[in-house]
């Protein structure tokens, strides 16, 4: 919705200004001021989103006529992409026979594990329009905690033993805090990211950076 807004134009700047390989999920219908929803390239629906709930609801309907060569063109890249995930898809895919989104999905997520390919939503936060899209993205396709390699790091034991956490329930609770925020109603609140473990309230846990067991 800024002006002067091109997600075409955006896409391309991914790839020659960053060295990335973009896979557009979505086009944009309209821009700056004009924009009105997106075009998913999976599912080959429009979404539009219901301005009387400040987009909060949306609906698929079918793609503009004037989009739809457009959408084709980018529905195919997008077919080749996923294609290139394995050659089972390849061999399908030029064969003539079509993938299912299920397995368009699964291989577009296997090329993003694979640092392979940077997939790219669009959408407008000031208009709440593609916002569910996007976070449907991110579960549809990026890695969970249980994809990504165990964390490496040594023992507090005097010894510097090297060791390893997995991101599982089942193992040692470890976490880096990354903020400290003060409440003046509640004192002092620490946001941190859970690495592995568990921890409950009450729990005392290591704080390495002081070499003591807090609270």
């Amino acid at each position: 919705d800024c002006m002067g807004a091109n997600f075409l134009k955006v896409v391309g700047q991914i790839k020659t200004r960053l060295g990335a390989n973009p896979v557009p999920l979505q086009l944009a219908i309209g821009a700056e001021e004009g924009f009105t929803g997106v075009i998913d390239l999976v599912k080959m629906k429009a979404i539009n989103w219901n301005e009387a709930d400040a987009g909060v609801t949306f609906e698929y309907e079918d793609i503009p006529a004037e989009m739809q060569d457009l959408a084709d063109e980018w529905h195919q890249n997008l077919i080749e992409s996923a294609a290139e995930a394995s050659e089972e898809l390849m061999e399908k895919y030029l064969g003539g026979e079509e993938l299912s989104e299920q397995e368009i999905k699964s291989a577009l997520r296997q090329r993003v594990l694979n640092n392979e390919i940077i997939l790219v939503t669009c959408g407008s936060a000031f208009k709440n329009k593609g916002v569910q899209a996007m976070l449907d993205a991110v579960v549809d396709y990026l890695p969970s905690p249980v994809d990504v390699p165990a964390i490496n790091g040594i023992l507090d034991d005097g010894k510097d033993t090297p060791a390893e956490r997995h991101a599982s329930d089942d193992e040692p609770f470890s976490a880096l805090a990354f903020k400290i925020a003060t409440d003046p109603f509640v004192g002092n609140l620490t946001f941190f990211r859970v690495y592995s473990g568990v921890v409950n309230s009450g729990d005392t846990i290591l704080n390495s950076v002081k070499a003591a067991r807090e609270r």
